[in-house]
């Protein structure tokens, strides 16, 4: 749990794992314990941050997964040494999230491979800086809302149909939903629009038995952020948390996994908040 972060850059999004110092914390904290045992997850943006953590805890708690990425291939080849190393049966697909006619060839291959899926993280995402909303090209707005939007809805409208009763979605939206981000206004805007798609599936699967969920992280070390923010402040990233640093993306895993397994069967439409210690609405 690193405080210090030494200041860097990278000049593509999402950004590379491997280049990152220090290495994000990925591992999970503890044994497993079957809390996942028969079930099939398939996560985006798995390949690398808190993707990486989720998909590597997933494996330790029995499930097999499958990791949606774009194309930072390096990064998934860990990932999937890593799901292998837990003893996990894995596969990955590089894509863009934001292309329907990809995404549905993708879950038709997982569903191929390993039957059915049970659990979908919903975690791919991009953010772009900008100090003016006049500076947001068209472009930029186009593909941040592609990524982080539009691609949960392509998954979940390619998933749901074979979802079945204690089957769960878990989308990944941000504090930067319920507190605004100046830099970031199309990223908060589209977590902003993944907190109502979260709460409008709740409703409209409850009747089904399939949960819906959001975790909203605050600053957590992930590739996303060298890629974002010039390297001066990168530096200084998290310490404005009352907890004073960054968190890691092991201490976001485990909110996903609450949601996905039956630890959380009576909860559904809500979000989880692992973000230093910020007070927020909920």
């Amino acid at each position: 749990m690193h405080k210090d972060l030494p200041p860097q850059e990278q000049d593509h999004q999402p950004g590379t794992e491997a280049d990152m110092t220090p290495a994000p914390d990925f591992q999970p904290h503890f044994p497993g314990s079957g809390r996942l045992q028969g079930k099939v997850a398939l996560i985006t943006g798995g390949d690398s941050g808190i993707g990486r953590a989720t998909a590597v805890l997933f494996a330790r708690e029995g499930a097999k997964v499958a990791i949606l990425y774009k194309d930072e291939h390096g990064d998934a080849d860990d990932t999937i040494d890593s799901i292998t190393d837990e003893g996990g049966e894995a596969m990955k697909v590089a894509l863009d999230i934001g292309d329907k006619t990809a995404v549905e060839a993708a879950v038709k291959s997982v569903i191929d491979r390993f039957g059915r899926i049970n659990i979908l993280v919903n975690n791919a995402a991009e953010q772009h800086v900008q100090d003016n909303i006049e500076d947001i090209s068209e472009d930029q707005l186009e593909r941040t809302f592609r990524t982080n939007i539009f691609g949960q809805f392509f998954t979940v409208q390619a998933i749901v149909g074979q979802m079945q009763r204690d089957d769960t979605i878990i989308n990944i939206t941000s504090v930067t939903a319920f507190r605004g981000q100046k830099q970031l206004t199309d990223y908060a805007s589209t977590k902003g629009a993944i907190l109502a798609l979260t709460r409008t599936l709740s409703a409209k699967l409850a009747e089904r038995g399939i949960r819906v969920n959001a975790v909203a992280p605050g600053p957590i070390w992930t590739p996303l952020i060298p890629a974002s923010f010039p390297a001066d402040k990168v530096g200084s990233f998290g310490e404005d948390t009352p907890l004073g640093r960054a968190g890691q993306p092991n201490e976001v895993a485990p909110a996903i996994l609450f949601l996905a397994c039956q630890d959380s069967s009576y909860i559904t439409g809500q979000t989880l908040h692992p973000n230093g210690g910020e007070l927020v609405g909920s």
